[in-house]
Order: structure tokens, then C-alpha cells, then sequence
């Protein structure tokens, strides 16, 4: 859980500006700025979570994937669950995931890059819907706002 501590006076909209001091705007700026780093460093965990379990049914399951992989993917058992079990895997709609985020389209494209420069040594472009981004994007924000605390205390001490 991210705590942040209610910090008005760092905003004209929220605040009487005219009865701010300097002092009270750089110190609820300066909580502002941790408060976003706190935000970014969830998602920075996020992001280290996909890279650790990127791809773990090729290694779990790595009969299965030969198996498929032997044929020439005419055999589809393991990549129809590879594709289910994958959160980065967005080109079939049947794989998307409910709560698609942006950590998972960040992923996709890693993966897509890396793949396609090691095997042929070219990116091959890759379109999702527009519809899609903006799932993620809201997914994404929902999840945030799940992680976030305002503690009941101001900045300044007053409740």
C-alpha cells in the first residue's frame, strides 16, 4: 500500500493561493514529487514482476512447447495456453486479459523488439486497437488507485 499525506496547497485549484507561504508551497511540492516517485516505483515493481515471469510456460512447460514446436505449430496445445497464460499476448482478442494494463502493452512491445532483432534482426510492427490502449490505460490508473492511501493527517499537521 502507497501512503501519501494530503498536500493542497501545491495547487491553485485546491487551495487559497493567496494565503500560501513559499515555504508551505515548496514543502507540498516537495511531498508531491515523492508521492509520484512512490507511484512510479509500484509500477517499476510491476514491470520487474513481468520480466521475471516473462515467458514461464516455455519453461515449465517445455515438453509441451517442443511438442508444438516440432511440428511447426501445426500442433497449437501449448501455444493456445501459452497465449491464455501470457498477459502480453494481445493480438487475439480471445487472449486479452479483463484487467489489460500498460505494464502488459509495455511488455508486448519489449518482447516483439528483442524477439524480432535476435531472430531476424528486424522489428516487425505490430497494431492493437485503439480501444485497447484505452482499457489499459484505465486498468492501469484502477490498479493505482487500489494501491494508494491518503492518510487522514494534512501535510502541515492540521486534519
Amino acid at each position: 500500500m502507497i501512503k501519501i499525506k494530503k498536500s493542497q496547497c501545491a495547487d491553485t485549484r485546491t487551495c487559497d493561493w493567496t494565503n500560501v507561504s513559499k515555504d508551505e508551497l515548496l514543502k507540498n511540492s516537495r511531498q508531491h514529487i515523492r508521492d509520484v516517485g512512490e507511484g512510479i516505483n509500484y509500477l517499476i515493481e510491476l514491470m520487474e514482476d513481468a520480466a521475471y515471469s516473462h515467458d514461464h510456460t516455455k519453461i515449465v512447460n517445455i515438453d509441451e512447447f517442443h511438442n508444438d514446436f516440432k511440428t511447426g505449430f501445426t500442433t497449437t496445445d501449448w501455444w493456445q495456453m501459452h497465449q491464455q497464460k501470457e498477459r502480453h499476448h494481445l493480438k487475439d482478442p480471445a487472449y486479452v486479459q479483463d484487467d489489460v494494463n500498460l505494464i502488459d502493452i509495455l511488455e508486448m512491445i519489449v518482447d516483439g523488439v528483442m524477439a524480432g532483432l535476435a531472430r531476424t534482426g528486424k522489428y516487425r510492427k505490430e497494431d492493437i486497437p485503439d480501444s485497447l490502449l484505452r482499457k489499459a490505460f484505465d486498468n492501469t490508473i484502477d490498479q493505482l488507485l487500489k494501491e494508494v492511501e491518503v492518510e487522514k493527517e494534512e501535510l502541515n499537521g492540521t486534519i
